[in-house]
């Protein structure tokens, strides 16, 4: 389904109302204060991602990078490499594991895109909900179709355990399916569509809303789906600050 886009002025609004909203990508480059050409430089970055051996289906569709950051104001700054965690309460697959991913590329995080995408939305989520600071997660995705299928939520439907939660798709290559779904997690109605436009961004708030990405199949002999998710969490990191 063809998705509806949420205009940029009203993106806070429809945060604290629906628990989410669906940016264009000029309004993704308008917001990061980047041109898409910036963010278009990222992108090869997602050729040089590390195979994730955590997955309990034993499925080898998901390679990832993962770096943590702490922002305060408009200042965001690197963690220490840390391990990425989960309770089981937002992921029964893999929630529980303290799981250690190869990190972003320094390049990668030292970029004008990167730099700009990541502290304007911590600032939009300063504005939304008026924390001065927040725990963010990184992670680079790009699920594959070499063994026929691949999953790009294995969990199905979630939350994630933070206060926001930004999916960017960075490129669609080879590929039929890869719906994005929307669920209220207190009500009966949702939301699907299919993100196919490089650096479209879907906007969640964690605690209203529950997500999920349908698999992924080849339309020729190989296909694969990149993505960018952003965590933003108040008070500390998942498993301790």
């Amino acid at each position: 389904m063809t998705p509806q886009f949420t205009p940029i002025e009203q993106v806070k609004e429809a945060l604290r109302t629906q628990g989410w909203a669906l940016l264009a990508p000029p309004d993704v480059a308008a917001l990061s204060g980047t041109p898409l050409a910036q963010l278009d430089a990222l992108a090869p970055s997602w050729d040089s991602l590390e195979l994730d051996n955590y997955l309990k289906d034993g499925g080898r569709y998901r390679r990832r990078r993962h770096s943590c950051f702490v922002q305060r104001d408009a200042e965001l700054a690197q963690t220490a490499h840390r391990a990425h965690w989960q309770s089981v309460e937002y992921n029964a697959l893999h929630g529980g594991m303290h799981r250690m991913f190869e990190p972003v590329l320094p390049e990668t995080v030292a970029a004008p895109g990167w730099q700009g995408l990541l502290t304007a939305l911590g600032r939009l989520f300063t504005a939304v909900r008026g924390e001065p600071a927040w725990y963010v997660e990184a992670h680079q995705f790009r699920i594959d179709t070499a063994d026929g299928i691949g999953r790009p939520t294995p969990e199905g439907a979630h939350r994630d355990g933070v206060d926001f939660v930004a999916v960017i798709l960075v490129g669609r290559h080879g590929i039929k399916g890869g719906e994005t779904r929307i669920f209220e997690a207190e009500g009966p109605n949702g939301k699907r569509f299919t993100m196919t436009e490089p650096w479209t961004m879907l906007l969640l708030d964690d605690a209203t809303v529950i997500h999920e990405s349908t698999p992924i199949q080849p339309l020729g002999e190989h296909g694969h789906r990149d993505t960018l998710v952003i965590t933003y969490r108040a008070g500390g990191f998942q498993g301790g600050t």
